[in-house]
């Protein structure tokens, strides 16, 4: 059974930075996706970034290009997101979920639907 388990958010200044990381088991080959997904009040839920579980192929959502930066730890099974610059439109409920549909571990995508695994979130808060 494949877990995630979100660790890192927490309370971040303006401009700051923060590293969240998903520590994640149970797969049983490197055809997966992992991605991050945002959810703010009131606002639908976000993919900002994905990795494949083969570590070739990353995939930024426009609007934290530059800022975000995911990345894979295989000797953890751990996937971490690194946000430097931290603004207001950060505050969310950050999640990570895996996509086991075949092909994940060569492409990722980020729409929600694809991913049949989450974990239970971890809070980023940005103050100015």
């Amino acid at each position: 059974e494949v877990q995630l388990v979100e660790s890192g958010g927490g309370l971040g200044q303006a401009g700051g930075s923060l590293r969240l990381s998903c520590a994640a088991s149970g797969f049983t080959s490197e055809d997966y996706a992992i991605a991050w997904f945002r959810q703010a009040p009131g606002k639908e839920r976000e993919g900002v970034p994905c990795i494949t579980g083969s570590d070739v192929y990353t995939h930024y959502a426009d609007s934290v290009k530059g800022r975000f930066t995911i990345s894979f730890d295989n000797a953890k099974n751990t996937v971490y997101l690194q946000i430097n610059s931290l603004e207001a439109k950060d505050t969310a409920a950050y999640y990570c979920a895996a996509d086991q549909a075949r092909g994940s571990g060569l492409l990722c995508f980020l729409s929600a639907k694809r991913y049949d695994n989450w974990g239970q979130g971890t809070q980023v808060t940005v103050s100015s």
